[in-house]
């Protein structure tokens, strides 16, 4: 449905471009009457419309990825915005000092703060926007911390089901496991 509607968005720009001003006598490119600039501009505002409809219905591009990102990338730069300016009008109006030094040391200070506030930022954003998956990671991590005191291959087994079954919620849950070797004889 999504290609047609893009093959719709240049048919009409075709037609609206190149056709109708040809049929008029015009040169494509020169003033049309305002009827056709108005389909024109229609055909033109089709095309997003048709993008944000492909991009919800199929879930392309994992959207709420690229909104935890955006979110979390303003929050971080309104962040270390604030702090640089803090950092700058402290050092220019309440030290006593006032050089190029001490942008230069407000600078590094703030590019310093960068990758654990993303860090930070990113781990809360996913928290809130990315319920499940945090979720699932967190289960993981607690089936790796059982796993290192679990000795019980039935244990494992039934709770590595269980935590395959609530994380992931697939239709249908199976561990195969290799048969054991025979022990090799003593020589």
């Amino acid at each position: 449905m999504a290609v047609q509607r893009g093959a719709i968005f240049l048919v009409s720009l075709l037609v609206v471009s190149f056709v109708i001003p040809l049929a008029l006598g015009k040169h494509p490119g020169t003033a049309l009457p305002p009827a056709v600039t108005d389909l024109g501009s229609l055909a033109l505002g089709a095309l997003p419309v048709c993008l944000g409809v492909a991009v919800l219905k199929y879930r392309l591009y994992e959207l709420d990825r690229i909104i935890s990102r955006v979110v979390s990338y303003a929050l971080i730069t309104g962040l270390l915005v604030g702090v640089y300016t803090g950092l700058i009008l402290l050092t220019s109006h309440v030290l006593p000092f006032r050089s190029a030094a001490g942008v230069a040391v407000c600078t590094l200070i703030t590019a310093a703060l960068f990758s654990p506030l993303r860090r930070r930022v990113q781990h809360v954003v996913d928290r809130r926007f990315n319920r499940s998956r945090y979720d699932a990671e967190a289960m993981v991590t607690a089936f790796t911390a059982r796993l290192q005191h679990t000795v019980d291959l039935d244990t494992v087994q039934r709770d590595l089901a269980a935590i395959t079954q609530d994380a992931f919620q697939p239709v249908h849950v199976s561990v195969w496991l290799a048969p054991a070797a025979p022990p090799e004889p003593f020589r």
